[in-house]
């Protein structure tokens, strides 16, 4: 099952040769991919390699992507590890190198040359992206529960053609790679998520207190780009938590999943601060069913915690849920909806007790999976709570760590860490960890998602809302506006090019017309522009003193009405001014 993780990269003009570095007295075979005739195969090692080859030491193949200019090879230049899990070694990417199969570009005109730069960085802003993990010889994507409920076959498959397809970010770019089996030990599989590992102490008992937030890669994207659900059940932001506790011989794990409202719905970023959600007129129910038929088979029965606004704008999607729940008369699915700003607002957080105690009936049937260390298992999890708001960030996390704590408390009382009557809150080394970790965890979900650090993470860390928590939201909440309206159409383009939504043709900018050429509106530019232009002769005209009063105020007059009408056109025609996706988008837009 293993896969190298400590190579060598020998470039030559010809050749990239992939040497694994073995501590093994057996010569491993060395992966030869050949620039000019792309053709990959393995080798023996002692074919030898060319003295003038430029070396490079390497940790992993994320995968091969094509671009305008050819084939690249990206593979992992830095790492940093985040710990163990069950005596396996976690690591996180910290650098990576894409290297490019043509020596030079002489073969693309100047257009394709432009196209093919803009490609790459895209790419790179990919690569670039926090919290891409990997591990030679532990199963990432599979929860403990799932890995236990598997047979010796399943156990002998290669890392990355047992894993969980739903959450492996670079399988797109590993294709051609894992259409060859011999080439197993080269496929690194690479997850997205968060993943947390330390060791406090609780009384005198030493823990090993673990968190994974597994990202899915279907209907993978940014807050506004990508909402709702799509024909085949997946929904956006699908995440998946595995909490694991390693205590007195024991491994505990308890799994949460958030996702998307499961309905066709759009909330299209508009310069507007919260764009109205817009509900589609369609049949709901076949994607709903398709989704929690999926989750049902995953992981037992399911108790959907709503937490969006049950006034408002965020109304229409609570009352259509509710309906599209009751219509799918689903026995495995149950419903349970909770305002969470009305329930908590002026900072009523300790409001939240009463959706925990409507929840711990549920909490107490699902249980959790429970193994000792001979391998004998003293229970299993029947079921998960899957937590959405409309962004499955900030609400979502906080009542997701609050669950977590119950789970928490059960365990160590069953385990005997805790004696009759103690809390695990009131464990100041274990509860300082725990909190901070869950917020560490809504950080990193909510910076892949919507750009920014989440909201309410005060709460999390302290256990109580703070004024300089909600100065902090505030910040953070500007920021996601400028990034949501100008940024996230770039970061969504990464997405689909590296997940494979989108596939370059070679003949972009020459034979083939590219969707990086696509043209703006004339009010993109224009309109800006007179908004700029108008309010600077405003400002001018109001500071600047003239002997003609009269004059003056025509000139403020007249460059302030100019100033509020570009403004005012800006906001009319907001869709126009956002950046949008170019690849995905257009390429449906032109069929």
């Amino acid at each position: 099952m293993a896969v190298h993780d400590f190579m060598k990269l020998h470039i030559t003009s010809e050749k990239f040769i992939v040497e694994p570095v073995s501590n093994s007295a057996g010569q491993e075979d060395v992966l030869v991919i050949d620039r000019l005739t792309q053709e990959i195969s393995l080798q023996s090692g002692e074919s030898g390699i060319p003295a003038s080859a430029i070396t490079k030491t390497i940790y992993g193949i994320v995968g091969i992507i094509r671009l305008v200019a050819g084939p690249y090879l990206m593979v992992i230049t830095k790492r940093e590890k985040v710990g163990s899990i069950l005596g396996s070694d976690i690591w996180k990417v910290t650098g990576t190198e894409v290297l490019s199969y043509k020596r030079s570009f002489t073969h693309l005109t100047e257009k394709q040359v432009s196209i093919n730069k803009t490609y790459l960085a895209l790419v790179d802003m990919m690569l670039n992206t926090e919290n891409f993990y990997f591990s030679p010889t532990y199963d990432l994507t599979h929860s403990i529960q799932r890995l236990y409920n598997t047979s010796p076959d399943f156990q002998s498959l290669g890392l990355l053609e047992r894993a969980d397809q739903r959450f492996i970010w670079n399988s797109h770019v590993l294709r051609e790679l894992s259409q060859q089996p011999d080439l197993a030990k080269f496929c690194m599989p690479v997850m997205l998520g968060f993943i947390s590992i330390s060791s406090p102490k609780v009384n005198t008992h030493s823990v090993d207190y673990i968190l994974v937030s597994r990202r899915c890669i279907f209907r993978a994207g940014t807050r506004f780009n990508v909402r709702g659900v799509d024909l085949q059940g997946q929904v956006a932001n699908f995440v998946e938590t595995e909490q694991i506790l390693k205590c007195n011989e024991n491994v505990c794990s308890f799994v949460q999943t958030r996702g998307s409202i499961p309905l066709f719905w759009s909330q299209k970023a508009n310069l507007k601060r919260l764009p109205r959600p817009v509900l589609m007129d369609v049949d709901h129910i076949s994607a709903f069913q398709k989704h929690f038929d999926h989750q049902v088979y995953i992981y037992g029965n399911q108790v959907i915690v709503n937490l969006v606004n049950q006034h408002g704008s965020e109304q229409v999607l609570e009352k259509r849920l509710a309906q599209v729940v009751t219509n799918a008369q689903n026995k495995n699915v149950r419903y349970e909806p909770f305002d969470f700003h009305k329930e908590c607002k002026h900072m009523r957080w300790d409001r939240l007790s009463i959706l925990l105690g409507r929840l711990d009936p549920d909490r107490k049937q699902f249980g959790y999976f429970q193994q000792q260390s001979g391998g004998q298992v003293l229970q299993t999890q029947s079921g998960v709570f899957r937590t959405n708001c409309m962004d499955c960030l900030d609400r979502t996390n906080v009542v997701q760590s609050l669950i977590a704590t119950e789970v928490l408390q059960d365990q160590f009382e069953r385990l005997g860490v805790l004696d009759a009557g103690q809390k695990v809150s009131e464990q100041k080394e274990f509860d300082t960890v725990f909190k901070n970790v869950w917020a560490d965890n809504a950080d990193t979900i909510s910076k892949e998602y919507a750009g920014t650090g989440a909201l309410k993470t005060d709460f999390t860390r302290t256990g109580k809302r703070t004024t300089y928590g909600a100065l902090q939201d505030g910040y953070n909440s500007a920021v996601r506006y400028i990034k949501n309206n100008f940024q996230d159409g770039s970061r969504q383009d990464a997405m689909d090019l590296f997940l494979g939504n989108y596939s370059v043709d070679e003949g972009e900018g020459l034979t083939v017309k590219s969707p990086l050429d696509s043209d703006r509106d004339w009010k993109y530019y224009a309109v800006p522009i007179i908004f700029i232009v108008a309010f600077s002769m405003f400002v001018v005209s109001v500071l600047l003193p003239d002997e003609h009063l009269s004059e003056q105020m025509m000139y403020v007059l007249f460059w302030g009405t100019a100033s509020v009408m570009s403004l005012a056109t800006m906001f009319m025609f907001g869709v126009v001014f956002v950046e949008q996706p170019r690849l995905v988008h257009n390429k449906l837009k032109s069929e």
